[in-house]
């Protein structure tokens, strides 16, 4: 799909605030509401538009204590690499999780209350994951920049 300057444009409207009404839209792009309508359908069939979500102050929700951990594998064949990424994809905690090169295997972004809260998710939940070498810890000190939109040209 080849996206125009007017669909870029939506799709930092939409990245920014989804919650406006296609009318708000269609007048902040001169366009009529059914033009809009359409080229939101046309970028959710195109899966440029994946979903819409709520984002929720981590603070407000008791979960702003922010570890970075990098994992690596013991062994790296197909079935231990499949199974570590399903039981990643269970655990609440984990917000995101990147498998990278270089000295560790994946890095996960986690969101719990404070650092007893962390400890015990370790304990319990992340080293009971098979093919875990080791761990290494990072805490965020301070959330300089967090952005959920990407950056359309």
């Amino acid at each position: 799909m080849i996206l125009d300057q007017t669909d870029l444009e939506l799709i930092k409207m939409l990245q920014s605030d989804c919650k406006k009404t296609t009318k708000q839209y269609a007048d902040a792009l001169n366009l009529s509401k059914t033009a809009v309508y359409e080229r939101i359908r046309r970028l959710e069939r195109n899966g440029i538009v994946t979903q819409y979500v709520a984002l929720v102050d981590k603070e407000k929700v008791n979960r702003n204590f922010t570890v970075l951990c990098h994992i690596r594998l013991v062994q790296h064949t197909k079935d231990n690499v499949l199974k570590f990424e399903r039981e990643i994809l269970k655990l609440d905690e984990v917000s995101e999780c990147f498998h990278v090169g270089g000295d560790y295997d994946y890095i996960l972004k986690i969101n719990v209350e404070d650092m007893k809260s962390y400890r015990e998710f370790m304990i319990t939940k992340l080293t009971a994951i098979n093919n875990i070498g080791n761990t290494q810890s990072s805490f965020v000190i301070n959330e300089v920049k967090n952005s959920p939109t990407v950056h359309v040209a």
